[in-house]
Parts: structure tokens; sequence; C-alpha cells
């Protein structure tokens, strides 16, 4: 077991579509053009993207050998002022509404808090997420952007070692 591929495995789920949650990607009907894991050396500009990191690891020890590692996820949401109506209210309303897909997504289905099985729970351990918007008249002069982090925790496969 490694913990070196969380973040590929929760970038894979956000990825994901047909699957009667919201789809993310622009692919498959989603608010989103890009979804990567890790910030780039440049990122695109003009675009809407989501960036997948992880914050920190702790690993809890039980049983002797046993362990789990939980991972805190930091999504980065980049949303263009684009409307091309001019109005920064039609585009902050159209990221609160692709915010709301991410947590949809995120908060998975009934009864099934895994990610398809990727990990042992997501969004359970604490049982919260959190979204922090950044003030739009910080970003939108400069950048024409919009931006936002959303944290969370998983809980992976537990193994021994």
């Amino acid at each position: 077991m490694t913990t070196a591929d969380a973040v590929d495995r929760e970038v894979a789920w956000l990825n994901a579509s047909g699957d009667g949650l919201p789809a993310l990607n622009t692919s498959a009907g989603g608010p989103f053009g890009n979804i990567q894991g890790y910030w780039p050396r440049t990122p695109g500009r003009r675009g809407t993207n989501l960036f997948v990191m992880r914050r920190a690891i702790t690993e809890h020890r039980f049983a002797n050998i046993r362990r789990m590692a939980t991972y805190q996820f930091e999504l980065k949401l980049v949303w263009p002022l684009s409307s091309g109506q001019g109005r920064a209210e039609d585009d902050q309303r159209a990221f609160d509404l692709a915010v709301d897909k991410v947590l949809l997504r995120i908060g998975g289905y009934p009864g099934d808090k895994s990610h398809g099985g990727r990990f042992r729970s997501v969004a359970e351990d604490p049982a919260q997420v959190t979204v922090r918007f950044h003030d739009p008249a910080q970003s939108v002069p400069p950048e024409a952007e919009f931006w936002a982090e959303i944290t969370y925790h998983a809980d992976d496969i537990e193994f021994t070692g």
C-alpha cells in the first residue's frame, strides 16, 4: 500500500462521470475544463480549473501492526470572469453553481463515502467539508478570476507494516 497515489485516486473520482453524481469535467458536461492533481508551474489562465493537492498525511497506528493514513485534501478552484456580459455577479453565480457540483461529488453516494472504493471513507472523519472563497475585490482586478479552496479529509485503506 502506498500513500503516494492518493491525489491521483481523488483526481480520478473528480473526473468520473455517468455514475449518477454531477460531472465536473466539461468533456462530460461539467463546469471545469481542467481537473488535475498538483499546482502546475504555469497554471492556465482564462479557463475553469480545479487543482487537487494533499496538504497533510496523518498515520494512525492501531492493533500493533495495522496502520491507516488520513489525508487532508485541498482543492483550488479558479473561475474566470468570462460571461461576456461584463457582469461579475453572473460569473460569481456560475461559480457558486460549480462549487455546489463539487460538493455533491465529494459527498458521494448515500451510504458509500469511499469514492468508488478508492478510499475507506471521504469527508467522514471529521465529517466536514469547508469552502473558503477569496475576496473578489482582490482577485478580479488583477487576474479577472474568482478563487476558492475546498478542504476535506479522506481515510485510506488500512495496511500492515
